[in-house]
């Protein structure tokens, strides 16, 4: 329920993303989601990978500034209104997100990445309101 994102600070130039995903798919890691935000001067490759702690220590030996973050992972059903809902369970709740992100499954629904300031709190909310949650080792098997 409660995941490591691994987020990767890129400086803007050719080549830095091919990179990343080099030396992870090298060290046997698999993303199975990602965004990337960027500004003018650098961008943050922020991902889901089948071993956070092994993405991260690979990433530093290779001079890569790299963090990990807990998100949340919520499932909804892959039609027109699904993430409405969700978002307004989110509100009612008062819960604050600082960024989101997802993908869909096709028949299996969507997983929306959540990234609220308290993420124990979103966990107990969303459960409240019997939304399903994702594990990090039902995404992996993706």
């Amino acid at each position: 329920m409660i995941i490591k994102q691994v987020s990767v600070f890129l400086e803007n130039k050719s080549g830095r993303l091919n990179e990343v995903t080099k030396i992870l798919g090298e060290a046997g890691v698999n993303i199975s989601a990602f965004t990337i935000a960027d500004t003018s001067d650098f961008g943050i490759l922020r991902m889901i990978v089948s071993a956070p702690d092994k993405a991260c220590a690979t990433l530093k030996q290779n001079g890569f500034s790299v963090q990990t973050t807990d998100v949340v992972l919520a499932k909804t059903p892959n039609k027109a209104g699904s993430l409405s809902k969700l978002l307004a369970i989110l509100q009612q709740e008062e819960v604050f997100i600082e960024y989101m992100y997802a993908f869909s499954m096709a028949d299996e629904g969507a997983v929306t990445v959540i990234r609220p300031t308290r993420v124990e709190y979103c966990v107990e909310m969303l459960q409240k309101h019997q939304t399903e949650l994702m594990r990090a080792d039902e995404l992996y098997r993706l």
